[in-house]
């Protein structure tokens, strides 16, 4: 197998566009997604790596974040979000010295949602996500689908399609690095359980004061069993003992430490009485397995009770796999959910800057059926010639055709190579 630190990015071209370009690059995404060793392929002697983990170092950007960065011609900071202050101090010093590429950043939290640092660095800054590893960088394959659909390609063959124990297997292993490395399923899980809980005692309080941090180990329990369905911040809440507004908080919490992604609710003038709740997903499926005790050999077994699991666990994961896609995409992308008043729905809705959409269904099961796809035709007649393609995924090795522009195909084909049959 080719060690983690070898596997290429696919973000990597553009950090290494917007260095020739930009200012102020910053990589953002979870913990152990693989930042640190993307940044560290830019350091040199005239670009020296800092990490505000050291202690030294934090203090000392804590103490005087105008004299840290003074005298710094370039650098790569790791872990920015610790010390917000630096940022402004970045913005006085690219706005007296606007050569291109002067700091490569890392943080672990979106620091983009605090008004203060959006604002000051417009214009200056450009911001890459890097989530744990995608299976196209691990498979070596260009994840291009999302841009060849709307570019107006084919589909690509089934390729190897990934099916069965080897699909289940997959979704269970997640893409975090290190978890990947644990030779054993217990070993995997382990180690996610341990990262959860380093995330949410030490990371949560960097980004924001929790009255109640006790409970966000539990809210983050309680989410897991809940990923695949609406929000409801309320029933949250209440189970935990929280008013509704601080449950809403603590979720932003968790979404910008980037363990959770709300996916918005998609709406258009064609279609009335569309749901308006956002949906719940976990950013990586091996910590949402973790978290949910779910094991490939509990999956295997079609009587167990943990069988159930195993179609939001599915759902969860192409979520994951296509912003992973976008990540990389060229094209600036939404992504969003359907659900119309009598309950049909399209797990995913990607759409283009110019209103084109793309529809993804994910099934469970090997089989798929005409009334499978309702929802998907639902969409297709709400935005006519817009509509580019719809896409059941599912658990099988083939591509069939219910029309020109509606397939059922293998989860796996998110990762396929390009060629097209």
């Amino acid at each position: 197998m080719t060690p983690d630190q070898d596997i290429p990015r696919h973000v990597q071209d553009k950090v290494d566009v917007a260095l020739q370009d930009t200012r102020v690059v910053l990589i953002v995404g979870p913990r152990q997604a693989g930042k640190t060793t993307l940044a560290r392929r830019y350091t040199s002697a005239a670009r020296p790596y800092i990490t505000l983990d050291d202690p030294a170092a934090l203090a000392a950007a804590r103490a005087d974040p105008t004299g840290f960065v003074r005298g710094l011609s370039q650098a790569v900071i790791d872990e920015v979000q610790r010390a917000p202050a630096l940022l402004l101090a970045i913005k006085e010093s690219v706005d007296q010295d606007p050569r291109p590429g002067r700091f490569l950043l890392t943080g672990s939290t979106n620091v983009m949602a605090m008004p203060l640092v959006a604002d000051s660095l417009a214009g200056r800054l450009e911001v890459i996500t890097l989530l744990p590893f995608a299976q196209a960088e691990l498979a070596g394959t260009p994840g291009h689908l999302l841009d060849r659909l709307f570019d107006g390609h084919r589909l690509p063959g089934a390729g190897n399609p990934v099916v069965g124990d080897a699909l289940v297997d997959t979704v269970l292993k997640g893409g975090y690095p290190e978890a990947r490395r644990r030779a054993t399923p217990a070993r995997r899980q382990a180690w996610l359980l341990d990262y959860a809980a380093l995330i949410l005692d030490r990371d949560v309080r960097d980004i924001a004061n929790v009255d109640q941090l006790d409970r966000m180990p539990r809210l983050l329990n309680l989410l897991a069993a809940h990923a695949g369905q609406l929000v409801n911040h309320s029933s949250y809440g209440a189970a935990l003992g929280l008013t509704s507004p601080t449950a809403q908080k603590y979720v932003g919490i968790l979404e910008r430490l980037f363990l959770l992604r709300q996916l918005p609710p998609w709406s258009h003038n064609a279609v009335s009485r569309l749901t308006k709740t956002p949906k719940l997903h976990f950013v990586d499926t091996g910590l949402l397995a973790a978290l949910r005790g779910v094991t490939a050999a509990q999956l295997s077994k079609d009587t167990s009770p943990d069988r159930v699991s195993w179609g939001p666990l599915l759902e969860n994961f192409v979520v994951s796999e296509v912003l992973k896609l976008i990540t990389w995409s060229d094209k600036r992308l939404r992504v969003s959910h359907f659900r119309s008043h009598n309950q049909e729905e399209v797990d995913l809705v990607i759409e283009d800057p110019q209103g084109r959409v793309i529809g993804i269904e994910v099934k469970a099961s090997a089989t798929v059926r005409n009334a499978d796809l309702r929802g998907l035709r639902q969409l297709q007649a709400a935005v006519g010639d817009k509509f580019v393609h719809g896409l059941v995924l599912h658990d099988h090795n083939r591509i069939t055709p219910f029309d020109a522009k509606l397939h059922a195909a293998p989860v796996s084909l998110l990762w396929a190579a390009e060629h097209v049959d």
